[in-house]
């Protein structure tokens, strides 16, 4: 049986309030309730819209999400119309939205969406690497023993992977990408997609773990090549030789290592260190 109440799930802006719909402005000022990830930054949007929202605001986040879902599930009961909007993107993605979706459905009550703009395919889309086929990973583990794990898990993966992250764990996470992947694996990072200071980095996962090392600010968007079967291998040996073949012919073995690292995607630190392991090596 279904009930006459409607779920709406909304997609908010990831930057710039001018990229919502029409639709969404006529939901938030027609809805009875709208549930949001953060009432304040709810607020904001409408006013950067012109909206007045004439119908109950209750707040909507990860740490309420079970209890108030079930609260809003009797009041779709009742034949409402509760709209649910985090604070950027579609809710259920990386965001609360998803437990009261699955007890709307069970209830029998309509889910619909708004669509609206989403960092996962705009990153994708702006990455350069194939989007023919790719999955969405989410934020991965936050303990590095539990983040190796899920990215050995992955290294084979042949779609393009998308993953969110925080920028204080960029750097760490980067790193620990490089050792599962391969630091030539080629990856985008993407931050602040939509906004002023929008950037998107390109290269291989060693050179971009290098970058993040000095500092990373912003919201942040991994978008990572697929595994390529029969893809050979970093040559460690080969670039060894290749770095003592530039010192032998008169380069300086800094400015060696470092042009050698960059031509293979990987930090010059970690080339630095094995060629120096080498050459202690009896």
């Amino acid at each position: 049986m279904t009930v006459n109440g409607r779920l709406v799930l909304a997609g908010a802006p990831i930057g710039q309030a001018g990229d919502v719909s029409p639709r969404l402005r006529e939901v938030l000022g027609s809805a009875d309730v709208v549930a949001a990830e953060d009432t304040r930054r709810l607020r904001r949007l409408a006013a950067d819209l012109d909206v007045e929202i004439k119908g109950r605001v209750v707040s909507y986040y990860d740490q309420n999400e079970v209890g108030r879902a079930q609260e809003l599930v009797e009041i779709l009961k009742d034949g409402r119309t509760v709209v649910v909007i985090t604070d950027a993107g579609m809710p259920g993605v990386s965001d609360p939205g998803y437990r009261l979706t699955h007890l709307a459905v069970e209830a029998g009550i309509t889910v619909t969406a708004l669509p609206g703009p989403s960092a996962v395919t705009t990153a994708l889309a702006v990455s350069g690497l194939a989007s023919d086929r790719f999955c969405f990973e989410g934020f991965p583990p936050r303990k590095s023993g539990d983040r190796a794990r899920r990215l050995a898990a992955l290294a084979d993966e042949e779609r393009t992977m998308v993953f969110f992250e925080s920028p204080h764990r960029l750097a760490a996470c980067l790193e620990a990408m490089a050792e599962a992947f391969g630091p030539d694996r080629r990856a985008a990072v993407c931050r602040e997609l939509t906004k002023t200071y929008e950037e998107v980095r390109r290269g291989g996962l060693g050179e971009l773990a290098a970058w993040a090392a000095e500092g990373v600010k912003g919201e942040i968007t991994i978008v990572i090549a697929g595994h390529v079967p029969g893809e050979t291998e970093l040559d460690l040996d080969a670039l060894v030789a290749e770095v003592d073949r530039r010192v032998a012919e008169g380069a300086q073995r800094k400015l060696a290592i470092a042009d050698v690292a960059k031509g293979a995607g990987m930090p010059k630190r970690e080339l630095y260190d094995l060629v120096h392991r080498r050459s202690a090596t009896p």
